[in-house]
């Protein structure tokens, strides 16, 4: 018998598809600022010269994710990915933070750095596909979003989007056609607390030490803080045989998680 754990949480600071239907995709402004919604409009724009794709309209793709509530956040659970992939109504959707900042360092000339923090995630699945941070560097915040545009439009960019979103439908598709094995052990819920679990008869897993996921370059280098949850399942002698993130961050911060969790040893409920 297997244990699902519950959620263990990490602050890191510093519809279905049918075969062969053309896959649907909703590019959200950046952020709030102008080189957010420009960069975005861009990238929609890029992504429409791909056959293989359908890129919904951005206006109404505003006015669906402002019905949802979305307020702008790149650090999304899997219930609220799919929560707005729903009321979007595409199959895989875009969303990101870009932004042009003035740096002073201690030594040179004052310069701008342009940069766009990009996820592209599964609507159907709330799964973070990808997630990319291409900056640039220059002495004017003119020719910083100038080469970041640029860079969002390439036709690199483009087939590297639609190669994505074409495993991860093909993916999507493999696993609801896979057979369910009946040799699956049964998978026992742990409880929510410590009471609940002692009225049940039943001990929490407690892991033998704790570790902290190390803080990864690409996170430092984007200056990133996210939380990420895992779902993690256990077995009968406590060691973990499964990981799965239920809230994703990107920068790296998720596969740090999962790496450090995986190194955990649990006392067995």
């Amino acid at each position: 018998m297997l244990l699902a754990a519950s959620f263990l949480s990490f602050n890191l600071s510093a519809a279905g598809q049918t075969s062969g239907r053309v896959p649907t995709i909703a590019v959200l402004d950046f952020g709030d600022s102008a080189l957010g919604r420009r960069a975005s409009e861009r990238l929609a724009e890029s992504l429409k010269l791909d056959n293989s794709l359908r890129v919904d309209d951005q206006d109404q793709v505003r006015a669906a994710a402002r019905g949802a509530g979305y307020s702008g956040s790149i650090n999304l659970s899997l219930n609220e990915a799919r929560d707005l992939g729903a009321a979007l109504g595409s199959d895989f959707f875009i969303l990101g933070d870009a932004q042009t900042l003035r740096r002073s360092p201690s030594e040179g000339p004052v310069y701008f750095e342009s940069y766009a923090s990009i996820f592209l995630v599964s609507a159907h699945t709330g799964r973070l596909i990808r997630w990319e941070r291409p900056n640039f560097k220059a002495a004017t915040a003119a020719t910083a979003e100038q080469s970041l545009l640029a860079q969002l439009t390439t036709s690199e960019a483009r087939h590297d989007y639609a190669s994505l979103i074409r495993r991860a439908q093909e993916d999507e598709r493999s696993e609801r056609a896979a057979p369910i094995d009946p040799q699956i052990p049964i998978i026992e819920e742990a409880p929510e607390d410590d009471k609940l679990a002692e009225a049940e008869g039943l001990r929490l897993p407690r892991p033998y030490r704790r570790l902290t996921p190390a803080y990864p370059d690409t996170a430092a280098h984007a200056e990133a803080e996210a939380i990420v949850d895992v779902l993690v399942d256990l077995d009968e002698s406590g060691e973990v045989t499964r990981v799965i993130v239920a809230r994703w961050a990107g920068f790296g911060l998720d596969e740090a998680t999962v790496n450090t969790v995986r190194q955990l040893h649990f006392f067995p409920a």
